[in-house]
Parts: structure tokens; sequence; C-alpha cells
């Protein structure tokens, strides 16, 4: 499921992040995720940990992770890229195509502390299908969820490990994080839908 862009017919309720401050909590991340590094351990983190963005933004946001960690700690990271489509509970009950984006892997998940990153956690049926999606291709050792906002309002138990700010929402209301790469800019903003347009998805 894409991400949901800034329709121009949302209303927007408050500007949750800057530019400014989507760079600092992604810097805060960066930190939170070198401070799980294993110092006493034999192996480089690079043979241990991987990032895993999820489709589309979570993709970009473990970009820019991934280089803010090597300039912090020299280690570059792999990274990979992860579309969920095909396994989200509600993918047969949709009448429309699917979209299906790239999902590039290009690491053996076995063994390995796995960061996923996604930049909207809701009800929780994303990072489930995402679980399934990475417990698929092997058996890793952990898998920690990061994303920029937590709207809560969980409808299956998913907890999240690292988190930007927690922002409690109501019936309505969604959240659009934009990024450059996909959006010519950067920042969160929450938003009131038009009634007559469904939840984008749970990711929103």
């Amino acid at each position: 499921m894409p991400d949901a862009p800034m329709p121009s017919d949302d209303r927007i309720k408050a500007h949750l992040m800057t530019a400014q401050d989507l760079g600092r909590t992604l810097d805060r991340m960066a930190q939170q995720i070198i401070e799980r590094f294993a110092p006493e351990a034999a192996a480089s983190p690079p043979d241990t940990f991987a990032l895993v963005g999820m489709q589309t933004r979570g993709v970009h946001l473990a970009r820019r992770l991934q280089r803010r960690i090597e300039a912090q700690t020299g280690l570059e990271l792999p990274l990979g890229l992860l579309d969920v489509t095909m396994y989200r509970d509600d993918v047969r009950l949709r009448l429309e195509q699917p979209e299906i984006q790239t999902t590039r892997i290009p690491f053996d998940v076995t063994d390995r502390e796995i960061v996923l990153v996604d930049d909207v956690v809701f009800t929780g049926r994303t990072g489930r299908a995402a679980l399934d999606a990475l417990m698929d291709r092997g058996r890793p050792a952990t898998i920690q969820f990061l994303t920029i906002i937590d709207r809560q309002h969980r409808e299956l138990p998913i907890s999240v490990d690292i988190v930007g700010r927690e922002v409690p929402t109501l019936p309505g209301e969604e959240v659009r994080v934009r990024v450059e790469e996909v959006d010519d800019e950067d920042g969160v903003w929450l938003v009131q839908a038009p009634a007559s347009r469904p939840s984008a998805d749970d990711g929103r």
C-alpha cells in the first residue's frame, strides 16, 4: 500500500514537525540504534545489524539513518527495502489491483538484529504484515520497530521500540510524513481528511 500524499482537500490542523525537527529526530534515532551495538561483540555491527525500510517513505528514512550512523561511527549498516502489500490482511478485500513496489533485502536476515523503519504506525496491521514478510526470509535474532510518528489506536499487539513522537489522533484525523525524496519537502502534519474519503491505511 503506497503512502498517502497530501491531498489538496485535506485540512491542516497542526504542523507537528518542521524539516529541522525531523532532522533532529533522525539524529536522535541514529544515536539510539548505535547504543544498541554491543561494544564487546566479536563481530562488527555491519555483520550483525541491518536496517529495513518499509515502502515508501520508510525506505528514505532508513537510508538517512544509515548515513547518519556511518557519519558517527564509520560503519555502513546493510539496508533493505520492503513492500508488505501482499502480506496485508486486507489485500483480498480491496477491489483495486494492488500496486507492488520493490522489495530488495540483499543480506541473510537469519540471526541478524533488524531495525524495521516506517514513517507512521497506527493500528499495527502494517507492522504485522512486515513481520510476516521478514519471517518468510529467515529467522532474525531480533526485530526492533522504529517509527517517526506513533498514532496509537492499536488493533493488534504491535509495539514500537524507537519512536520520534507520539501523537494521539481522533477519528478522521491522519498524519502526513513528507520527505524531500518523494514530496520535495520535509515535515510532519496532522490533517483532517474529508469524510467522503476513507482513511488511507494503517500507516497513516
